[in-house]
């Protein structure tokens, strides 16, 4: 897969850094404190700057996230380089409705897979572009907060922006 562009976003939260293909968003950053070290994660995969109407809908589309003014990114993912299991569970995952969570379990069940409830969540660790797949929607058998790479932290205050008991 051959990742040509970066673009970074800064939202209410902090600062985004995107890294894009050919055909879509690949990675996306969770915020963080100075453009500095957002871009500093993805600078490993491409250093050109990316322009275009892509970049703008994802700035725009963050920036309104971030504030509590949008419920749906339209803003394409590239798919490639997952295996079809965690495409299927990132899938299910990107059509949970804003405001509302789901267990591993859920998702696990929900594309043919009733046992694979930690592959589930294996899948989801491996989310490139978090937010916009919104694995932080996605809980613990008992609705806890388990397993999210930006931290619970964050999983907790995503969850509260999106107006969930946590």
């Amino acid at each position: 897969m051959m990742l040509n562009t970066l673009s970074l976003h800064h939202t209410a939260w902090g600062y985004v850094a995107a890294a894009w293909s050919t055909t879509g968003l690949w990675e996306l950053t969770f915020p963080l404190s100075t453009p500095e070290a957002a871009k500093s994660s993805l600078l490993s995969l491409v250093s050109t700057e990316a322009t275009g109407k892509a970049v703008n809908l994802l700035d725009q589309e963050l920036k309104a996230y971030f504030i509590g003014k949008l419920t749906t990114f339209t803003t394409v993912v590239d798919w490639n380089g997952y295996t079809p299991f965690r495409t299927s569970i990132l899938r299910y995952t990107a059509a949970i409705p804003y405001g509302e969570v789901r267990t591993y379990g859920e998702a696990a069940m929900a594309v043919g897979t009733p046992q694979a409830a930690r592959a589930a969540g294996g899948a989801l660790h491996n989310n490139r572009t978090p937010i916009i797949i919104p694995c932080h929607r996605v809980l613990g058998a008992n609705g806890s907060l388990v397993g999210f790479g930006g931290g619970l932290d964050m999983k907790s205050a995503l969850l509260k922006l999106e107006k969930q008991p946590v």
